[in-house]
């Protein structure tokens, strides 16, 4: 996907501008990026980074010529909206969106300034474009693929734990693709002969009572779904995990990096690294 539109034209401007007389000079504009997190940025620092490093491999270096006006909800949804709307306001060139849904709100607020998604889990099943190839409108960006390898994570967890029967499934299920995602972990429960116990989490406070439940139904091991709640206290996940001794499969490497036994994912961090092409 092309995520090129805008910033290309700005930059043969600039050029342009660089000929003829100094009284004929004017300043070229410097490109304006919108940031959309529903998290706050510090909780994803290391994607942050990525991300500004791939602006500054492409020769953007952040205060000097461009500038990335960041729009954190602080883990409040709802104010996602209000918060595109601003930035639509403040004439950005593009908008970056981190996560399905801080996209759904930069979808809502406009039609014309472009949108690159630094990841999404499914984006044409969640109807964000029209497909991977020709994504149609003014949404472009990244996919983790999520649906496709759900199925994976089951295996490598038949292979860890052998005698594996019941599996903790920890999820959100608002989280735009989920859905997908779920059916193909339903579709490899059933070929490796595993029975899922569904874990709803949709708030900080439901961890604790969820790893009850788990243990208390007799899971052997658990699985944690797409999921920005449970992203967010991946700490406490894995502290959990250890506590009530279930071996977890993780989507996201961060909680390995916080100390979670394994992960089968895609890198988000790359993904973000990307974005920036």
């Amino acid at each position: 996907m092309n995520l090129r539109r805008k910033l290309v034209p700005l930059a043969l401007a600039a050029l342009l501008f660089g000929f003829g007389s100094v009284e004929a000079r004017q300043p070229a504009k410097i490109p304006r990026l919108g940031f959309l997190f529903t998290l706050s940025p510090s909780i994803s620092s290391e994607r942050v980074e990525a991300f500004r490093q791939g602006l500054r491999d492409l020769g953007y270096f952040e205060g000097k010529n461009i500038v990335i006006e960041i729009r954190s909800a602080e883990g409040k949804a709802e104010r996602l909206t209000d918060l595109a709307d601003e930035l639509v306001r403040l004439d950005v060139d593009v908008i970056i969106t981190a996560g399905p849904t801080p996209t759904n709100a930069a979808k809502k607020a406009t039609k014309t300034v472009p949108i690159v998604m630094t990841f999404d889990i499914d984006p044409v099943g969640s109807g964000l474009v029209a497909s991977l190839a020709r994504p149609g409108g003014n949404i472009t960006g990244l996919s983790t693929l999520a649906p496709e390898i759900s199925g994976k994570h089951l295996e490598l967890l038949k292979e860890t734990v052998p005698r594996l029967s019941r599996v903790a499934l920890f999820r959100t299920s608002t989280v735009q693709g989920s859905a997908q995602e779920l059916k193909q972990v339903e579709l490899a429960a059933g070929g490796l002969g595993l029975r899922l116990h569904y874990f709803e989490v949709r708030d900080p406070k439901d961890l604790e009572t969820s790893f009850q439940a788990a243990k208390s139904q007799h899971a052997d091991a658990m699985l944690v779904g797409t999921s920005r709640i449970l992203y967010g206290q991946r700490a406490q996940v894995v502290k959990l995990a250890v506590k009530y001794r279930l071996p977890a499969m993780y989507i996201e490497q961060e909680f390995v990096l916080a100390g979670g036994l394994m992960a089968y994912a895609t890198s988000i961090s790359d993904l973000y690294r990307r974005a920036a092409t």
